[in-house]
Formats: C-alpha cells, sequence, structure tokens
C-alpha cells in the first residue's frame, strides 16, 4: 500500500548541512553560508544520523516570533532521507484514520488524541459509535535506527517507553484493544524488532506485550523532500 502523501511540506523548506548538536533541542547547521540554529523535537540518540557535513531537511517555524526559524525533519542517510520529526507518527495516524488507508482502524468512527488513561496520556483512542468494536488505545513511535535491515526501536535507553508498554497491557487485560504504530521513516528496513541491543529490557517487555494481546503496527513511511505518506507494513522479528 502507497497512499498519497499524509502530510505535505511547505515550499519554505530548505537543505543545509548539519554541523553539530549541542543541546537537546538544538542543532546547528550551514545554511546559506551562515551557521544557524534549529529546533529539533526529537530527544533520542538518532544513532547513526547526525554526522557533521550530512544533508538535512529543514521546515520553517509556524510562528515566526520563536527564537528557532527551522525545524528538523529529515537527514540525509546513504542517499536516503530518513525522518527526525517525532511529532509526525501522532499527526500521521490521526491522518492515515481520517483518509481511511489503514486498515486496522476500519470500522471506527472517532479518534481522541492525548486520551488520558490511568495516571497517563496515550496518543490516541479510536471509538466506534456502534458500540460494535472495543476501545482501541494506540501508542505512537518514531523509529529511525535500522541494523542489518531491522528496523528496531529504541534508538537509546527509554524509561518512558517501557513506562508505555506496561500501561499497555494493563489496559488490554480489561478487554479494550490496544496497539503500538511504530512509524519507521526510513525506507531500508525489511522486518521489525526491539533494539535488544540497546535496551534489553524494553525488549523484553515488547515481547510480554505481544504475547499480553497488544497489536504491533510497524508501517514504513513514503517519505521524499514533497512529504509524508504511508508505504507498506513490516512483519515483526520472533523473540
Amino acid at each position: 500500500m502507497v497512499a498519497s502523501k499524509l502530510i505535505r511540506f511547505s515550499e519554505g523548506c530548505r537543505k543545509a548541512t548539519f554541523i553539530k548538536r549541542y543541546k537537546r533541542f538544538t542543532v546547528e547547521a550551514l545554511l546559506d553560508g551562515e551557521v544557524v540554529g534549529i529546533h529539533t523535537n526529537n530527544t533520542g540518540s538518532m544513532l547513526g544520523l547526525l554526522r557533521e557535513g550530512r544533508e538535512i531537511y529543514i521546515s520553517p517555524a509556524s510562528n515566526p516570533a520563536r527564537k528557532l526559524k527551522w525545524t528538523l525533519e529529515m537527514t540525509r542517510l546513504a542517499g536516503t532521507w530518513v525522518g527526525v520529526n517525532t511529532i509526525t507518527p501522532n499527526r500521521i495516524l490521526e491522518l492515515a484514520f481520517n483518509a481511511e488507508v489503514l486498515s486496522e482502524l476500519e470500522g471506527y468512527t472517532a479518534v481522541r488524541r492525548e486520551a488520558k488513561v490511568g495516571g497517563s496520556r496515550l496518543d490516541a483512542l479510536f471509538t466506534d459509535e456502534s458500540g460494535e468494536r472495543p476501545d482501541l488505545w494506540v501508542e505512537c513511535k518514531n523509529v529511525t535506527l535500522v541494523e542489518d535491515e531491522v528496523a528496531c526501536f529504541p534508538d537509546a535507553q527509554t524509561e518512558r517507553g517501557r513506562k508505555h508498554l506496561k500501561e499497555l497491557m494493563g489496559i488490554a487485560a480489561k478487554g479494550s484493544r490496544v496497539a503500538l504504530f511504530f512509524f519507521i521513516q526510513r525506507s531500508d528496513g525489511s522486518c521489525f524488532g526491539p533494539a535488544d541491543f540497546i535496551d534489553p529490557q524494553y525488549a523484553e517487555l515488547f515481547y510480554q506485550a505481544v504475547d499480553a494481546g497488544v497489536e504491533v503496527w510497524p508501517y514504513v513511511a513514503d517519505i521524499d523532500e514533497s512529504g509524508i505518506g504511508i508505504s507498506h507494513k513490516l512483519g515483526v522479528v520472533s523473540s
């Protein structure tokens, strides 16, 4: 399945040259011969993606008063764009629902973002007004790491990610439908699996979650300088 682009980049997007990452939310790049600060919302390691001299793709800030006038969207790796904006998976999921391009969401009639469950909030809650389908809770994850053709998550130790897995298992045990939407913003992975070489605890909990009924949706992005859509779904590596 290749849906049309669900997110379109603005005409104001530019290419720049990465210099360094010097704060959690800031990178430096060379744009038109000038060193500029660029906002990144990706707090992960972006392992293997941020190297000096690498080409990056940046979008203009929607708020002209913002201190950092640009946002990091993609970085070039071996001739391929890799999307690093962590807001993208949430946006793509909702847009895919509205466009009716994900079979997993068929029959659901409404979505609520940042839905509260217990003491936490999950990315989306899908409901069916007819009552024929159980509530569907979905947590979104951005995937930028590929090792030996396996798209992997996470790219750094993630206490928050482990917490989410435990919460999802708890919800599944109460009869709701629960899923993890892994949006893989690069095209060179042939299957998906948890990064046990980075966070073995997460990997162990991941397979416990699968056994507990948590669905796993690893979808590859259709990504280029025009925008982002959904390409195809990957299989999951067995434990």
